[in-house]
């Protein structure tokens, strides 16, 4: 049996930056560089922003964060590599995001996805997202977003 383990994180670390530099990458064949809003690394490593790694048997191969605001938590720089996709584990690393933002008081948890991504979309949906409109910086004229959020019980 497979050993997952998903636990909090520097996001300067070799691991972190690896995998965000892969979810960089893949972005980048889906969206021109003007729709992708990216945070830098020294900018994730903020106090609100919390980073979680998921390892499976001893190697990385997803991570996400959330940004805690002082209403909502928002998911960003969620991923998990493709070979490792289908395997239930991005539902354990947005639980894990659902837990941390729930420990800290959050009830709502929001996210920016791009329409390019039906599976990701599909992932959120299922777990309970629902559409909404745009929210904090993000524009509001960009047809590529897709707004969603959950209320955290």
């Amino acid at each position: 049996m497979a050993s997952v383990v998903i636990a909090a994180a520097d996001p300067r670390t070799d691991d972190a930056r690896r995998l965000v530099g892969e979810l960089d990458d893949d972005l980048a064949t889906l969206y021109p560089p003007e729709t992708n809003i990216l945070l830098d690394i020294e900018a994730l490593a903020d106090p609100r922003m919390r980073i979680f790694l998921l390892h499976l048997d001893g190697e990385p191969v997803g991570c996400g964060r959330i940004w805690l605001h002082d209403d909502y938590a928002e998911v960003k720089r969620f991923y998990v590599i493709p070979s490792a996709r289908g395997m239930g584990l991005a539902r354990a690393i947005m639980a894990r995001l659902d837990d941390e933002a729930r420990a800290v008081g959050i009830k709502i948890i929001r996210l920016e996805a791009g329409v390019s991504q039906p599976a990701a979309l599909g992932l959120y949906h299922a777990l309970g997202y629902i559409q909404r409109g745009p929210f904090g910086d993000y524009p509001t004229d960009d047809p590529r977003s897709v707004f969603i959020e959950k209320a955290l019980l």
